[in-house]
C-alpha cells in the first residue's frame, strides 16, 4: 500500500502538468492570420499615386527606341507580355502603374526593393532582384512608351 500514494501522486502531477500547457492566445492567432491576409493585400506606393502611364498617348518615336532597348538590354530574359517568365508579366503594366513608378523601378531597382512597398511585394513573389541596367531617364521613358504600345496593341486584339 505504500506504493499507491506515490503512484497516485505521479498521476495527479501528470494531470496538473498537462493542464498547464496553455493554448495560444486568440490575439496571437489572429495576428498570424492577419499577417497572411496582409501579404495577399496589394501594396500601395507613394510613387504609384496618380494617373496610370497608359493614360497619356504613346510617343511612337520613343516606343521604337524602347522596343530596341527591351531586346538589347536583355529584358526579355525575365519579362514578356502575356505570360510569366522569371519576372513579372508586363502585360497591362502601363495600366496598373504610374510612369513615375515604372521609371524609378527601371532606373533604381535596388533602391526600390528596399523602400517601395510594391517593389518589396514583387521581390517577395518572384524572389529575384531586377538588375540595374544603368539606363538614362530618356531610355527609361522610351521603355515606358514601349510598354504603353504593347498594352494598346493588346487592347486592339480584345
Amino acid at each position: 500500500m505504500r506504493h499507491r500514494p506515490v503512484s497516485f501522486a505521479i498521476a495527479l502531477l501528470a494531470i496538473v502538468l498537462a493542464g498547464c500547457s496553455k493554448p495560444e492566445p486568440a490575439s496571437t492567432t489572429a495576428a498570424s492570420s492577419g499577417a497572411a491576409a496582409a501579404s495577399a493585400t496589394p501594396a500601395v506606393s507613394a510613387l504609384d499615386a496618380g494617373p496610370r502611364a497608359a493614360e497619356s498617348p504613346v510617343d511612337e518615336v520613343l516606343e521604337d527606341e524602347g522596343e530596341k532597348l527591351f531586346k538589347d538590354k536583355g529584358c526579355s530574359a525575365c519579362h514578356t507580355f502575356g505570360k510569366k517568365l522569371t519576372g513579372p508579366d508586363l502585360a497591362g503594366v502601363s495600366k496598373r502603374r504610374t510612369a513615375m513608378w515604372i521609371e524609378r523601378q527601371i532606373l533604381h531597382p535596388e533602391q526600390m526593393v528596399k523602400e517601395d512597398p510594391i517593389a518589396k511585394q514583387l521581390m517577395a513573389t518572384y524572389m529575384l532582384q531586377m538588375p540595374n541596367q544603368g539606363l538614362t531617364e530618356a531610355q527609361a521613358k522610351a521603355l515606358i512608351e514601349y510598354f504603353k504600345h504593347q498594352d494598346d496593341e493588346s487592347d486592339d486584339k480584345d
